[in-house]
């Protein structure tokens, strides 16, 4: 990856993540998605998924951390909503199409392709990255200034998210009707992306199905296509 290589392209590099880390590595693999994974000495492949895997927990937990102490009094649903909100794959794509991450991955897909969005995944990789290389506190400004800003809480985000599963999960609730998700994930075709299938039943009944590049947004639109179809009885 040859943003990496020599000395003033770290430099710039530096720039974009406002520090100057420590392990390379760990950036370079950030950005490096399974439809072009990078091949080691020893002939294995890698890819940023494990480290996607990371900082999805990080940035849930930096998230909980945040509205946990900006909404005193509200209750537990209303902050998993916030935080929901927030993290969903939309959100964090927008995200990271901002920061430029779109110029910084490689990958062989149609980068211009809506339906197939792994930007939000990278800055999810991304913080995994800075969480191994500078730790936790260092992670956290890094949230807080990128992701967290004044206008990723607003309030536009907080009542008009689009996070169906929370939304398919609450009506369940409320209506005392039991919803599964169940998901599988197909093999791989030639340019070796991922693609997972999720099937949501309520009361054991296929109420709708969705795919995506990642378990949650297979499940977002399998969530979305039984709302509609809820939307549609009553």
């Amino acid at each position: 990856m040859m943003f990496l290589k020599g000395f003033r392209t770290r430099l710039k590099f530096s720039k974009f993540l406002g520090f100057f880390p420590g392990n390379f590595y760990l950036y370079k693999l950030a950005f490096i998605h399974s439809s072009a994974p990078l091949t080691l000495k020893d002939g294995s492949l890698v890819n940023n998924e494990r480290l996607e895997f990371l900082g999805d927990a990080i940035l849930e937990a930096i998230v909980s951390d945040v509205i946990y102490k900006q909404f005193p009094f509200k209750n537990e649903g209303f902050l998993s909503k916030v935080r929901a909100r927030i993290v969903q794959r939309e959100t964090l794509n927008s995200i990271a199409v901002n920061l430029g991450i779109p110029q910084l991955l490689k990958s062989h897909i149609n980068k211009n392709n809506n339906t197939l969005n792994p930007f939000g995944n990278a800055l999810e990789a991304l913080l995994g990255a800075i969480y191994l290389d500078k730790g936790y506190k260092k992670t956290k400004k890094y949230v807080l200034k990128k992701i967290l800003s004044d206008s990723s809480l607003t309030e536009e985000i907080i009542t008009n998210g689009t996070d169906f599963k929370s939304q398919i999960l609450e009506w369940g609730q409320k209506n005392k009707k039991e919803i599964i998700f169940s998901d599988e994930e197909m093999p791989t075709n030639q340019q070796n992306i991922p693609l997972f299938i999720s099937t949501l039943t309520i009361e054991n009944q296929k109420a709708g199905s969705g795919k995506g590049m990642s378990k949650k947004e297979a499940e977002q639109n399998a969530a979305e296509q039984a709302l509609i179809c809820i939307k549609n009885r009553n």
